[in-house]
């Protein structure tokens, strides 16, 4: 069969082969997830050997397909997506940053510079997968600080309600990025600061992110009933949010390393229906948004924990295929390193060690790295190494560098 093929078709293809399931296997799994009646099994079978070679299914079948490999239509078949940058807050609002800074030092604030604040606060979000962290936490903080001032300005009520909107958003990244450079107390204190914005400014999406941030926060230091009850707290501000499918992702990750299975798929499945459900989102890039081809991300991290190797191997060559432009240049570098420990994982549990040590370590070397979650998830393959290969000395050498990454990172160094 052709390499040239969509990546949607050679993403069907390796999706069914991971289930050990023939093209007449697709075909049942296909017919028992429609609700209306389908063509019989030989013309099912001719349509799939079509689809499979690159032919695109119309749009009755699309979302099936999904359904049967448990993820979404716009992660297996994307959609077009636009890329914010500064020229955009140049573009659509005729300002640069300086004269932004200079409208904010006045006495009052008008439309147009609220514009061009939503722009550049939109803007450093979408930087968050791959601008250095010291570089994005120093403007991040900048532009909190811009905004927040604007507090004490003459401001109408929805230009105090608009103000305290962008302040929460920025907070929210601002905590992010705290956290992933392994300042928890920072990132705590921050993300209360954006919980608190949200409430004052009644805005349930930013509210759910900050209960979103605190399930992330428990998740990565192993207080796994922590993280359920934050997703249900923000599940309960935000149930039609976008951030409700994060938070059901956040559970599904919680319930995989408690062990159960069957509330891993519940999750899994709520989430998958509320984003289904969801329109298309216009900037991916920006952190808050949640990107469909990020629930595969989501997926491969349950399925390598509950064992399934075959499917989380499918998932990670997914994310890092979707995460990676054709130059080779790395859109999305966080999700990449864990996938690349997933395919490390799999790797070990598959007595390749060569494969496992060089996944792993390329996981360690990228420059945009968030720390406690990649300590998280490298910890697992580091109890592969344990127990498999603990008299190599090149496993040994990457639990070494893995224990340095984690230096000065309270509570993540791995056991």
């Amino acid at each position: 069969m052709s390499d040239d093929r969509p990546a949607w078709a050679r993403r069907i293809a390796a999706e069914r082969a991971a289930r050990d399931w023939s093209q007449r296997d697709a075909v049942r799994a296909l017919r028992a997830h429609a609700k209306e009646e389908l063509p019989a099994d030989d013309s099912l079978i001719r349509q799939w050997k079509r689809w499979e070679t690159g032919q695109l299914p119309n749009e009755f079948y699309r979302p099936l397909i999904a359904r049967v490999f448990g993820t979404v239509t716009h992660a297996l078949f994307p959609a077009p997506a636009r890329r914010d940058g500064s020229k955009e807050i140049l573009a659509a609002s005729g300002m640069e940053t300086l004269e932004i800074v200079s409208r904010l030092n006045r006495s009052d604030v008008d439309g147009a510079t609220l514009d061009a604040l939503r722009i550049t606060t939109d803007r450093l979000c979408s930087e968050y997968p791959f601008m250095p962290s010291e570089q994005l936490l120093i403007e991040g903080r900048q532009w909190l600080r811009r905004v927040v001032e604007l507090h004490s300005k003459s401001l109408t009520l929805s230009q105090h309600r608009e103000v305290l909107a962008l302040s929460g958003w920025l907070a929210l990244l601002v905590g992010c990025v705290e956290y992933d450079t392994g300042d928890r107390h920072a990132a705590e204190s921050t993300r209360r600061a954006a919980l608190s914005l949200a409430t004052e400014a009644d805005h349930a999406e930013i509210a759910g992110w900050a209960h979103e941030m605190r399930a992330w926060f428990a998740l990565t230091t192993g207080d796994y009933r922590g993280v359920i009850a934050a997703a249900q707290a923000g599940t309960d501000v935000a149930a039609h949010q976008g951030v409700a499918v994060q938070l059901a992702a956040q559970e599904a990750k919680a319930w995989a390393r408690l062990g159960d299975r069957r509330r891993v798929e519940v999750a899994l499945d709520r989430g998958r229906n509320l984003l289904e459900g969801m329109p298309h989102p216009e900037n991916l890039d920006n952190h808050f948004v949640v990107d469909p081809a990020k629930f595969d991300f989501y997926a491969m991290d349950c399925y390598r924990l509950v064992g399934e190797d075959k499917v989380a191997r499918t998932l990670a060559e997914e994310v890092l295929r979707a995460g990676t432009d054709f130059d080779g240049t790395e859109r999305s570098p966080m999700r990449n390193a864990e996938a690349r420990v997933t395919l490390g994982v799999t790797a070990a549990r598959e007595g390749d060690l060569d494969q496992a040590l060089i996944m792993g370590e390329r996981a360690l070397e990228g420059e945009r790295q968030s720390v406690p979650s990649l300590i998280m998830t490298s910890r697992e393959l580091a109890a592969e190494m344990r127990n498999r290969y603990a008299a190599e000395p090149a496993a040994q050498d990457y639990l070494a560098h893995l224990r340095e990454l984690g230096q000065g990172v309270p509570g993540f160094l791995p056991q």
